[in-house]
């Protein structure tokens, strides 16, 4: 061998270099700007670290941890200086381990990647593990929570922002429907206070429940992502359902819908209008299509989140619209649902007080909207 490396001329030196792949750095700025942290933890040199990590925006110029230090350094120390650090170069597969415990000790929420069998652990422990699904082998696989199958970090981030519009339109779902039922049992409980007779029946009140909320509820799921989701900070993964007003909401708009519905059944009744079950039965079902519209987003008004952006969900209020109509005009469902025809004056009424919904919770987004600017 060493009669092989005699005589020889030096003509050069090549360097290889794996850049990152383009849409990186993108996906980099659109975690800062969504709250999430991105931290290199590499096996590299720490000034190879240093470049790859400014020119993807993920550091510039901050501090740097090397292997040998974070060796001389316990989890407490290494937790008081975690949220300073964006690099962590020559670290060994124990290092990981304790830098996840540190950024958990601080309350973080924190997502592992890798692809070797020396990440298994940090993917285990991490809050989220994620596997490379082309390089990654199969101990790594087995040991995270998902599989990346393109080994594309802008994956990741675009599963981020799935998942926020999912839970989302989760919270709108329940938003809605449990609204709508809130509604209803304030309309039956407080009625027989008032001296009047059984304001829905039971065939109504499935109605409302399995038709004029189901149907729109359904399209729900269809919502688009408000603009700025990914410019948001995430909410607490520990947070109850109802909490950023929700529940609040629920309430408050489930008793304004009573009222307006008791308040017209209540004027028909007493003058001795024979419609005056159809038109309670009507406006809860009326104020049930103009809530969903206007509870599309938590933060912009309808006509800034698009009328057209959500083309199910519009869809289905038409169609659901059409079949109320049917349900109170057409002579064989009367029969069944015990309504009776409405006069165009009547309709009307029903219309503009089911709008009472859609108006009141327009005003209380824009006033919601309106205090955190200028908080």
């Amino acid at each position: 061998m060493n009669s092989l490396e005699t005589e020889l001329i030096f003509l050069g030196m090549v360097g290889i270099m794996d850049p990152p792949r383009p849409e990186v750095k993108q996906a980099v700025q659109e975690c800062r700007a969504a709250g999430i942290r991105p931290v290199m933890i590499t096996g590299d040199h720490p000034l190879t670290a240093k470049y790859i990590a400014s020119e993807l925006g993920i550091s510039s110029g901050g501090r740097i941890l090397t292997g040998q230090e974070l060796t001389n350094m316990s989890v407490g120390e290494l937790e008081s200086v975690c949220d300073e650090v964006q690099i962590y170069a020559r670290v060994s597969p124990e290092h990981k381990l304790k830098i996840i415990d540190a950024f958990q000790h601080r309350g973080h929420i924190v997502a592992m990647t890798g692809d070797g069998v020396n990440d298994a652990p940090a993917l285990r422990k991490a809050n989220m593990g994620i596997a490379m699904g082309i390089t990654g082998t199969d101990v790594s696989k087995e040991a995270c929570d998902m599989v990346l199958l393109d080994d594309n970090f802008a994956t990741i981030v675009a599963a981020i922002k799935e998942g926020r519009v999912i839970y989302d339109n989760i919270r709108k779902f329940v938003k809605y429907l449990l609204t709508t039922n809130s509604g209803e049992l304030w309309v039956m409980f407080t009625a027989p206070f008032l001296g009047m007779p059984l304001p829905l029946l039971p065939i109504q009140i499935l109605w409302v429940n399995l038709v004029s909320d189901g149907i729109p509820a359904l399209a729900l799921s269809a919502e688009p992502p408000e603009t700025d989701v990914m410019r948001r900070a995430p909410f607490k993964p520990n947070e109850n359902i109802f909490s950023r007003g929700l529940g609040r909401h629920i309430l408050w708009v489930g008793i304004l819908m009573a009222a307006v519905c008791l308040g017209a059944g209540f004027v028909y009744w007493r003058a001795g209008n024979p419609a005056w079950q159809t038109i309670v039965f009507n406006i809860i079902c009326l104020s049930s299509l103009s809530h969903v519209m206007a509870i599309r987003s938590d933060r912009y008004l309808l006509f800034q989140a698009g009328l057209f952006s959500n083309k199910p969900l519009l869809a289905s209020v038409l169609f659901t619209f059409i079949l109320q109509l049917v349900v109170i005009y057409a002579p064989f469902f009367q029969g069944a649902f015990k309504t009776v025809s409405l006069s165009p004056k009547e309709m009307t009424v029903c219309v503009l007080l089911s709008l009472i919904i859609f108006v009141t919770v327009e005003i209380e987004k824009w006033f919601n909207r309106k205090q955190k600017l200028s908080a």
